[in-house]
């Protein structure tokens, strides 16, 4: 079936990621905006047909005229393991992006990484604050953690998804998959509805790769509505533990959700 085409903003688009899912949303017969902060590399980086929209994540007050109109968000943005770089870029813009948002409801994919629960580890739990910041904010998600990129051989290009980020040993052992798989299954997930409210961790095995990602999808556990972390997830994070800056981003963001609070 022909997925209804949507009106998508890609963040990161000029990124390692971000240009496949630019590519693959395109294919799909999606109308493509992508969040950019300079005009000219960016028209340079992507094919025609996909609006510019300058601005800066790190910046709120830049961010609205990218979301006008828009029906889904794709985050593929993303930093180095650096503490600070994930907390003030990979966090701080899922959550500018979501408060400007401001209750209005879009669809969102969010990319994270394979091992986002890993305790202990600092930047790590950056990632794992922005996941739940989208599942506190009422919008339909599905959140992607993708293994290694591009570790996989040509012939490994059989789909897996898992639940419980069980795989933590910070090396291509936790698992590989391309980097056009990973685009394909972020924005396949914006229209498969088995998607919806369901977090995954994404790798690839030996064999070709799924026409349908469909039954996939539909194989997984879906996040409970009440909780902020994924269905089969071990965390340790209380949210009164958390530092303040997360619990006041939480809070604005869960005071417009459109569905009740959390």
């Amino acid at each position: 079936m022909t997925p209804r085409p949507l009106s998508v903003l890609i963040i990161g688009a000029t990124g390692s990621i971000g240009r496949y899912a630019v590519a693959e949303a395109l294919r799909q017969g999606h109308s493509v905006r992508a969040l950019v902060r300079d005009q000219a590399r960016a028209a340079r980086a992507l094919p025609d047909g996909v609006g510019l929209v300058v601005g800066d994540l790190t910046r709120p007050e830049t961010l609205g005229p990218a979301m006008e109109g828009i029906e889904a968000i794709v985050f593929t943005h993303g930093s180095t393991t650096s503490e600070r770089d994930v907390r003030d870029n990979d966090y701080a813009g899922v959550a500018n992006v979501l408060k400007t948002l401001d209750g209005r409801p879009v669809r969102i994919a969010l990319m994270t990484a394979i091992g986002t629960t890993r305790p202990g580890v600092p930047y790590t739990q950056w990632k794992l604050r922005s996941e739940r910041l989208v599942r506190g904010s009422g919008n339909p998600y599905t959140i992607v953690r993708p293994g290694w990129f591009d570790y996989n051989q040509p012939d490994q290009r059989n789909i897996v998804m898992l639940q419980g980020d069980k795989r933590q040993s910070g090396s291509p052992k936790d698992g590989v998959i391309a980097r056009d798989q990973i685009a394909r299954v972020l924005i396949d997930s914006l229209h498969i509805e088995a998607a919806e409210h369901k977090t995954l961790e994404l790798i690839a095995e030996d064999g070709p790769e799924q026409e349908d990602l469909t039954s996939l999808f539909a194989s997984l556990t879906p996040d409970a509505r009440e909780s902020l972390d994924g269905a089969e997830d071990t965390v340790n994070l209380p949210v009164d533990h958390e530092p303040e800056t997360f619990r006041g981003d939480l809070a604005t963001i869960a005071a417009g959700n459109v569905t009740p609070e959390r």
